[in-house]
């Protein structure tokens, strides 16, 4: 068993699952397309990459149609829960659906009428992606990819999924790309989606969907800018050192960073904690400006962090 380890220097900043992600509203639901700039289909041409399924959006009328049907339901669900409410019904467990609505995009080209995961010309980067990111080739029951982003690079690892044992990651490197060629990192949360948009410098890009996004891009969004350990306080330093040293055996050097409110977050990341379903949650403790861990209840909201 081998976990995909940083070179020598290089610091290893976070680690969470990652596939391309999904079409959400009913014209393009559970389906994705690999694109070139003209919005001609790619995947094709995707060097390496098995055949995959072929998706055909769902027409604009017969969308309309099965929406009126789904608004006709619930029409009909509401008629009947307010009938049991006047009468005394129990109404215990219902909860609102929570559907946003499919006009509501910022991007309708490529969220409503279209959903491209790859948007790329020859030669870009966003073509070199491994096909094991597709839900399509590659299920997750068998097979898990992971995202890792160091202070140098994104990398995207993948393994032998075992149920039973989320321990258990045998890492294979299937693709990376030094930061330089990121040239900015965009949530995309239409239809309440974890997603996530990666522009490289080249024109291309990608859309990825993660449960821990906020993890895995605070710090591709924002560079990482560290405190030295040598910068700290003795009370400071001895706090965050003690802290890492109560960690697993093979715990990195503590990272620490200054929140807004003036508080300093310290976090902790160790190999061996590394685990199939999340990636790396990351140890984490709070400290004031005098070096003393603050217990939860007396975090401020910017020591909050996902």
């Amino acid at each position: 068993m081998s976990v995909w380890e940083p070179d020598e220097g290089e610091v290893l900043l976070a680690r969470a699952p990652v596939t391309f992600a999904s079409g959400a509203v009913m014209r393009v639901s559970g389906m994705r397309w690999f694109r070139d700039q003209d919005r001609h289909d790619i995947q094709g041409e995707l060097v390496g990459w098995p055949a995959g399924p072929t998706y055909t959006a769902h027409s604009t009328s017969g969308t309309i149609a099965r929406n009126t049907v789904k608004g006709v339901a619930i029409a009909a669900g509401v008629a009947v829960l307010a009938f049991l409410s006047a009468h005394g019904g129990n109404l215990t467990g219902y909860m609102d659906s929570g559907d946003g609505s499919d006009t509501s995009s910022d991007d309708p080209a490529d969220e409503v009428d279209d959903f491209p995961v790859i948007w790329a010309a020859q030669g870009t980067v966003a073509r070199t992606l491994p096909w094991q990111l597709d839900p399509g080739r590659s299920s997750e029951k068998r097979y898990r990819t992971h995202a890792v982003v160091t202070d140098r690079r994104l990398v995207i690892v993948g393994f032998p999924n075992v149920k039973g044992n989320r321990y258990r990651v045998d890492d294979e490197l299937l693709w990376e790309t030094p930061r330089s060629t990121i040239e900015r990192v965009e949530l995309r949360s239409f239809q309440a989606s974890r997603d996530v948009k990666i522009v490289f410098t080249d024109g291309s890009w990608c859309r990825l969907n993660s449960v821990s996004r906020e993890r895995l891009t605070q710090f591709l969004i924002e560079p990482p800018d560290f405190i030295p350990l040598d910068s700290l306080t003795p009370a400071q330093r001895t706090t965050a050192e003690d802290f890492a040293e109560a960690q697993a055996p093979d715990a990195e050097l503590p990272l620490v960073m200054r929140n807004p409110c003036g508080c300093f977050r310290v976090e902790v990341l160790a190999l061996s904690e590394v685990e199939a379903l999340f990636g790396h949650s990351g140890l984490s403790m709070v400290m004031d400006g005098n070096g003393t861990e603050l217990k939860h209840m007396e975090y401020h909201p910017e020591d909050l962090r996902s």
